[in-house]
């Protein structure tokens, strides 16, 4: 069976570069900055090689001849094609767009804000209906690759990478997530003097959290719950699953309950991905 076509867009900055810089080493067949008129064409071709089926990935952003959002969707409805979506804070592209130097296409002759702004309002249809959404606002290169090789790389059937992401309810719940736990039922670390300046990384954080009556029963139930749905899920084909702990601020609970569950999934051999959306950047 040929894959479905893979179509990357994304902001100016966020790293759609370095998206298809990776996709190009899982075997895809890159094709980047592609006007939208010759997709159809593209893929009848690549349908008529005798070749094995190939991996197709077609970037497309503001600066593709033809581009729209409304364009783009009705082109990945009609050739059944996956939406990638690589986007970023917009104070981290600013200052991306600062360090190098670089003007933002849509604003060359103003400043890059009005760019990013402009860019936001013409991309917005394509981030809601994306298949895959890509936050690089706190990664690095090699935080960005790790999570393009749960979703695309192919490690043998049922291989299943589990990314623990944990987050702050006041930031807003992660759109990527396929699975959303709030803990924010259990005592909260924030209102003692000595812990609220501390993570969930650090160990008194973890001992308060321990203590909660609750802790270990709903530790117990929900790890039950985890280890039932992983199988089936790689029965489904799926291959990166978005395991989402929330808090209220995402510093404390959240990100020691994702300690936790990433130490128990590593000792039975799960590949892990450990992502903590609202703690500071080192």
């Amino acid at each position: 069976m040929r894959e479905r076509p893979l179509i990357v867009s994304g902001y100016s900055g966020a790293g759609m570069t370095s998206v298809l810089k990776a996709l190009e080493d899982f075997n895809f067949e890159v094709f980047d900055n592609f006007p939208l008129a010759l997709i159809d064409s593209l893929l009848e071709l690549a349908g008529e090689n005798n070749k094995p089926p190939l991996r197709l990935a077609i970037g497309v952003d503001t600066r593709s001849w033809g581009f729209s959002s409304s364009a783009v969707l009705e082109i990945a409805a009609r050739v059944n094609a996956k939406l990638l979506f690589v986007t970023c804070d917009e104070g981290v592209l600013q200052k991306r767009f600062s360090e190098t130097r670089r003007r933002h296409p849509l604003a060359k002759d103003r400043p890059v804000k009005q760019g990013i702004s402009l860019e936001k309002k013409l991309l917005a249809g394509l981030q809601n209906e994306a298949d895959i959404v890509i936050d690089t606002t706190a990664f690095s290169v090699h935080d960005l690759r790790h999570v393009l090789e749960g979703h695309f790389q192919k490690t043998g059937e049922g291989r299943l990478t589990v990314n623990l992401m944990s987050f702050g309810f006041r930031g807003g719940t992660p759109r990527e997530a396929d699975i959303i736990m709030d803990v924010r039922f259990l005592r909260n670390p924030h209102w003692e003097h000595d812990l609220k300046p501390l993570t969930g990384l650090d160990g008194p954080v973890g001992q308060y959290v321990r203590q909660d009556p609750d802790y270990e029963g709903f530790m117990e139930r929900f790890r039950d719950l985890i280890e039932s749905l992983l199988p089936r899920y790689a029965q489904e084909g799926k291959n990166y699953l978005t395991i989402a702990i929330g808090c209220t601020g995402g510093r404390h609970r959240s990100v020691f309950i994702v300690r936790e569950l990433a130490a128990w999934l590593g000792s039975k051999n799960i590949h892990v991905f450990v992502e903590n959306r609202d703690l500071p950047v080192a």
